[in-house]
C-alpha cells in the first residue's frame, strides 16, 4: 500500500470551476489533478484539485489571476 502524504485539496462549488482550475494549472505547468472529493469533506460539485503542498502559493496566485472561486482550500493526508 502507498504511504499517505499531506496534500493540498482545493474544492469548488461547480464542475465548470473545477475543470477550469485543472486547465489553468496545467497550462501554467503546475502540478496536480482533479479527484473525487474525499468523503471526510464536502464540496458542491464532488470534485477537488489535488496538488503537492509545496505548490500552494503558485496555485493560490493562479486562482486569483484566473478569477476562480474555490469553496475550500485544505490540507489532507491522502
Amino acid at each position: 500500500m502507498r504511504a499517505k502524504t499531506l496534500q493540498l485539496l482545493i474544492t469548488f462549488s461547480s464542475t465548470v470551476q473545477a475543470m477550469s482550475m485543472e486547465t489553468q494549472a496545467h497550462g501554467a505547468g503546475l502540478p496536480g489533478r482533479l479527484i473525487p472529493v474525499p468523503t471526510s469533506i464536502t464540496a458542491g460539485c464532488g470534485l477537488a484539485y489535488k496538488a503537492p503542498l509545496d505548490s500552494r502559493a503558485e496555485l493560490l496566485a493562479l486562482i486569483e489571476r484566473a478569477d476562480l472561486e474555490p469553496e475550500q482550500v485544505v490540507e489532507m493526508l491522502l
